[in-house]
């Protein structure tokens, strides 16, 4: 393998391995080491934002990049809202509404590509507020838990927002996706195309 080869996958490798920082994370928290928890997950923040402007800055995106980076994203906070839902430091709703909206959104991704529909998936300003949130919510929690940063009272109105702009960012992709079934012309052309097959039938 080349230099400029490895080079190139450098924004991979650190997404890679923010996907394995998962499972530390995961059993750091059931283990009651919030510390270390949090700082892994500050960790994990900063090679998002870092293997993001490697990629922009020196030409390095690559389609597997584009696949990757997300997945980490939602595996980092699915795990760790999940696991401190189950500690019981997290309400169970919002943990229910977070994971169902992002298996809503990979499912439905999948479902329409699997009908070679593929629909745009470029995030929505809701949504980024929603991963901000989301982001900041865990941060704040873990900071409070592990080494004592005071949440000055606002995790509450944290947990609250983040579950309003998740409802919120759900339908906001659902609504999307169903305009795109009405406007593209492959949609159309496919009821178009159901429908003059059971006019056809009925007349048999």
């Amino acid at each position: 393998m080349s230099r400029g080869t490895i080079a190139g996958n450098i924004p991979n490798l650190i997404t890679l391995a923010r996907i394995f920082a998962v499972p530390l994370l995961v059993w750091l928290i059931i283990s009651g080491e919030f510390a270390a928890a949090f700082w892994v997950f500050v960790l994990a923040g900063v090679s998002d934002a870092l293997d993001g402007f490697i990629a922009k800055r020196f030409g390095f995106v690559t389609k597997l990049g584009t696949y990757l980076d997300p997945v980490a994203d939602k595996a980092l906070l699915v795990s760790a809202y999940i696991t401190l839902g189950q500690a019981g430091h997290i309400n169970a709703l919002l943990v229910i509404l977070v994971v169902f909206r992002d298996v809503l959104i990979i499912g439905g991704t999948v479902l329409f590509h699997t009908l070679d529909r593929p629909v745009g998936m470029k995030p929505i300003f809701i949504s980024k507020i929603n991963t901000f949130l989301q982001i900041l919510l865990i941060a704040v929690l873990l900071g409070n838990l592990g080494i004592g940063i005071l949440d000055f009272g606002t995790l509450p109105a944290l947990a609250f927002l983040v579950g309003i702009t998740t409802v919120c960012s759900g339908l906001a992709y659902m609504g999307r996706w169903l305009f795109d079934v009405r406007v593209d012309s492959k949609w159309r052309g496919s009821v178009n195309k159901v429908e003059t097959s059971k006019r056809f039938k009925g007349k048999q």
